[in-house]
């Protein structure tokens, strides 16, 4: 019974959790390249030169010496197929020294960042040898990171982030990955910066199903797509709105374009908008239209933040909703 119960499983995390039917996707990890938060999520997931505004490391690890104040958020997405995925991350940033460009201002020159990423599938039917079904399984699987940026100078930003994840399939089949991402941010003036990024260095799964089939069972090793980012960002004054930019490629040899705009229309208010996944080696890869918005507002002395993004999600029953909340201190 337990061998068709995980080729059912197999099967539904195949059709279910991974709607795109690419190698990009199939590899391990997908759920951890869905994105980071409404904002990012709103974007397009283009935030790998972005120094304005809240900052999350997950899209580049030398972003967290950039960040103004101590800044945390959560995020709980509405998604179709019985599918979950929530974000919880806090960036804090250290100051020392004076700015070059503003001696009356101290210089932030390290920051560091802490996050969560959950995903899973739920309602997965189990049933016997018949046909009867006989209980309700899940899955459930997490990322846990750290990042740690240093400002070499008030043009150039280098960090490091460190990933484990933690993958519980059905039972006793579990596994655990270690990986890490290499980042770089440079400044070229107060309007536009440039950013290279590598993820996912090395991290890879590992499967044994001798704890159910005993001799009969096998290791398998699931490996992570190393993805090579090169990000731009530019802020413009009038009016107030940062334009961003990426792609990517990886060694799954699916390239993507990614762009994202936030425009401050009033004080406390933000309109995003952004194109996710535009695929430039494989036009059978449909691309992800984003909408977002945050509205910000002080409260007990707390700079609260409501936000919410949309993504359009092919092959799915219904797309894709992202509510979160920010907290600035």
């Amino acid at each position: 019974m337990k061998k068709i119960v995980l080729i059912l499983l197999n099967l539904s995390l195949i059709v279910v959790a991974q709607p795109e039917f690419s190698k990009y996707n199939s590899m391990a990890g997908s759920f951890s390249r869905m994105g980071f938060g409404a904002r990012g999520m709103g974007m397009g997931n283009s935030l790998g030169a972005a120094i304005d505004g809240n900052l999350v490391s997950y899209y580049n690890p030398a972003l967290s010496a950039f960040q103004e104040g101590n800044y945390f958020q959560t995020s709980y997405s509405i998604l179709s197929l019985d599918r979950s995925l929530n974000f919880l991350n806090f960036t804090k940033n250290f100051k020392f020294g004076k700015s070059k460009t503003d001696s009356t201002k101290p210089r932030s020159t390290a920051g560091i960042s802490v996050g969560i990423i959950n995903a899973g599938v739920s309602n997965i039917d189990e049933r016997d040898n018949q046909g009867v079904k006989t209980s309700d399984l899940s899955t459930s699987e997490n990322q846990f990171f750290l990042s740690l940026s240093n400002r070499f100078s008030d043009k150039l930003s280098l960090g490091v982030g460190l990933k484990f994840y933690y993958y519980k399939l059905y039972e006793e089949i579990t596994s655990t990955a270690f990986g890490f991402d290499l980042g770089a941010l440079y400044k070229y003036n107060n309007d536009l910066t440039f950013a290279i990024v590598i993820s996912d260095i090395n991290t890879k799964y590992k499967w044994d199903t001798s704890e159910i089939y005993g001799t009969e069972g096998n290791s398998t090793i699931s490996k992570f797509p190393l993805l090579m980012k090169f990000a731009a960002a530019y802020k413009f004054d009038n009016p107030n709105l940062l334009a961003t930019f990426e792609i990517e490629h990886s060694n799954s040899e699916t390239d993507f374009l990614r762009f994202g705009a936030e425009y401050n229309i009033i004080e406390s208010l933000y309109l995003r908008a952004g194109i996710d996944r535009l695929s430039i080696s494989n036009s059978d890869i449909p691309m992800r239209p984003t909408f977002g918005f945050s509205y910000f507002s002080f409260l007990a002395g707390l700079n609260v933040g409501i936000d919410y993004a949309f993504v359009l999600e092919p092959y799915s029953s219904f797309d894709q909703h992202i509510i979160g909340v920010e907290l600035l201190f």
